[in-house]
């Protein structure tokens, strides 16, 4: 699976002497208060068991409740992924390839998920408080469902503001580290950003049912 799917993702209005004194998990409910969509900046490291920096990548991602995910690649390499409620679309440009399958829950219910649908929080994760390090307030996710899940832990650091920082660890001890800013709240998104069509000319690998939600692709 993609690292940037297993892994996916403004601010209350609480006041920041507030914030400042309260708990990761606290600092979670006072971010998604009210929360029907959310849009950032994000900037992702890769490293793999001995520290070795193996990709770094950046671009855009947008959320909506319930299940709908946008997340845009812009460099070093451009790449789309969609999920439209019913399937995951993966558009590879350079390549001219589009991966799509069906939108299991276990895919578009990673991390990013409780950040617009905070009662998954305890159906799919233990939680525990991961303290103060770095100035961030930390909460920490371990999957109820270990076998199903594509990593082993994950970590939601907070900031006065919302979510600065989201960290990842699987089995094999390949550690991903999301940095998130210009957070947008409950944006207007454009018409047709959680839905996809392939591009003609290019490659399809997958199956798509009658129940898919496809538009064309916008610039």
């Amino acid at each position: 699976m993609n690292t940037v799917v297993k892994p996916l993702l403004c601010f209350a209005l609480l006041s920041l002497s507030t914030l400042a004194h309260a708990g990761g998990r606290e600092q979670l409910t006072a971010f998604t208060k009210g929360l029907k969509g959310l849009s950032a900046h994000f900037s992702q490291q890769v490293t793999d068991p001995s520290g070795r920096v193996t990709e770094k990548s950046a671009g855009t991602v947008q959320l909506s409740a319930p299940r709908l995910f946008r997340w845009e690649t812009a460099t070093p390499a451009k790449q789309l992924i969609v999920a439209d409620g019913d399937h995951i679309w993966i558009y590879d440009p350079e390549l001219e390839q589009v991966t799509v399958r069906k939108q299991s829950f276990e895919e578009q219910g990673s991390p990013l998920t409780v950040l617009i649908d905070p009662t998954e929080l305890d159906r799919q994760f233990k939680t525990s408080d991961g303290g103060k390090a770095g100035g961030l307030e930390w909460l920490v996710l371990t999957p109820k469902k270990p076998d199903e899940a594509p990593f082993e832990q994950a970590r939601l650091g907070f900031g006065a503001k919302g979510l600065v920082r989201m960290e990842f660890r699987d089995s094999l001890g390949q550690r991903t580290v999301i940095g998130f800013s210009g957070w947008a709240r409950n944006p207007r998104f454009p018409a047709g950003a959680f839905k996809f069509t392939p591009p003609k000319g290019a490659d399809v690998v997958g199956e798509v049912g009658e129940s898919a939600q496809v538009t064309p692709l916008r610039d």
